[in-house]
């Protein structure tokens, strides 16, 4: 037994030697003082103190002394809280039903593994997230694959399923990218999906407390007036509102089909009430900011900075706080950041595979806390260590 643990070992340390020989080794990194334009914290919700003391007053006024769910919801996980939570998101995100999980990731995982079932096709934008990805891979639908907001190669593939003898058509794309921080043609995604009779699927992790209705935060699809034209939003709370946990939102009978049919549901054990009064206190928050509106500000300036300061540079078409610089190579784009990192600023790069091999970027997040001097900074530093590769690819 020893001699068989020490194999599998040894064979575990060779494969992440190889990993990091091709540059590729991931490691966790804790950053406390620098500036941050890596996190997805957008509205600064995470490091407000003003939601901290909401969340500590609620907690303290919670009838329930309980610190933990103590299981599945349907086991002894099922509160009155929790529904009364539900109830207020379905409320704020303008539909019938909203059904809490456990984190983005698992919600994208428990919808798209079981709402395609067999005999149906599903179809995904090609930069959907990787929890959305494995979520399809567990169903088993028909899956294909369109080109990232390409409507000509949507329909294509839409025909094709047209022609299949029964089953449902189902369409997944994301609001707002997270690796590009571009948007999905949402109008027109709702547009040939009602042609076509295919339920629409829109993640939602980027979008929310960012776009909505009057800056409420409610998403891009809230902002667009589609909420009826979509079968199911999944909406994350870990990002701009800055607390844990997700939902999915959509008509009544699709609760009660998650129910019954979400495995990451259905298996694990609910959230704490700690957690549930956090969402609920981050919803009431997002209404009452002005934080999006300062965010969206910061976002114009950074795009203006840019055309000022790295004119030339090649970056995606991105609106969103999500902005991405693209540093073909990963030791070229890994330099760059460490030299950000090293005057204290936490960027990160992204490099291949996680995208693909000559599209290495820098993604820099905007927030609304984030100062204009900060930006110039930021720009700066960026501009010295670009023109230091030109500088060394020409000795």
């Amino acid at each position: 037994m020893l001699t068989l643990r020490r194999s599998i070992t040894h064979t575990l340390s060779e494969r992440l030697a190889n990993y990091q020989q091709e540059g590729l080794l991931r490691q966790l990194r804790t950053v406390d003082e620098s500036i941050d334009f890596c996190s997805n914290d957008y509205l600064g919700f995470a490091r407000s103190s003003e939601l901290k003391m909401a969340i500590q007053q609620a907690d303290i006024n919670h009838t329930n002394g309980r610190t933990g769910a103590t299981g599945s919801r349907l086991l002894a996980g099922q509160t009155t809280l929790a529904d009364e939570v539900e109830q207020e998101l379905a409320r704020f995100y303008g539909t019938e039903s909203a059904l809490i999980f456990n984190s983005g990731y698992d919600a994208n995982i428990g919808l798209l593994a079981c709402l395609p079932k067999a005999g149906d096709t599903l179809l995904t934008d090609e930069l959907i997230h990787a929890s959305m990805i494995d979520g399809a891979r567990l169903s088993y639908a028909t899956r294909h694959r369109f080109l990232h907001n390409d409507l000509a190669d949507l329909e294509i593939k839409l025909k094709q399923a047209s022609h299949q003898v029964g089953g449902q058509v189902f369409v997944a794309v994301e609001s707002v990218y997270s690796m590009d921080g571009d948007m999905a043609p949402l109008r027109k995604l709702a547009d040939i999906c009602d042609q076509y009779g295919a339920g629409l699927v829109v993640d939602e992790a980027h979008a929310t407390g960012v776009y909505g209705s009057g800056q409420n935060g409610e998403g891009l699809v809230a902002e667009l007036g589609l909420q009826e034209r979509v079968l199911a939003r999944i909406h994350t709370f870990g990002k701009a509102l800055g607390v844990h946990g997700a939902a999915i939102v959509g008509p009544a009978v699709l609760r009660s089909y998650l129910i019954n049919f979400a495995r990451p549901f259905i298996y694990t054990t609910a959230l704490p009430p700690h957690s549930l009064l956090a969402i609920r206190c981050a919803h009431e928050q997002v209404k009452s900011t002005t934080a999006q509106q300062q965010l969206h500000e910061r976002i114009t300036y950074f795009r203006q900075q840019v055309s000022n300061v790295l004119p030339g540079t090649n970056w995606t078409d991105s609106q969103s706080p999500i902005q991405c610089l693209i540093i073909p190579g990963n030791e070229q784009a890994r330099y760059v950041a460490t030299e950000a990192q090293r005057i204290g600023f936490d960027v990160r790069a992204i490099l291949s595979p996680t995208v693909p091999v000559g599209r290495e970027r820098l993604r820099l997040c905007v927030h609304a806390f984030n100062t204009t001097y900060e930006i110039d900074r930021l720009l700066t530093i960026l501009h010295v260590a670009l023109s230091d590769i030109l500088t060394n690819e020409h000795d």
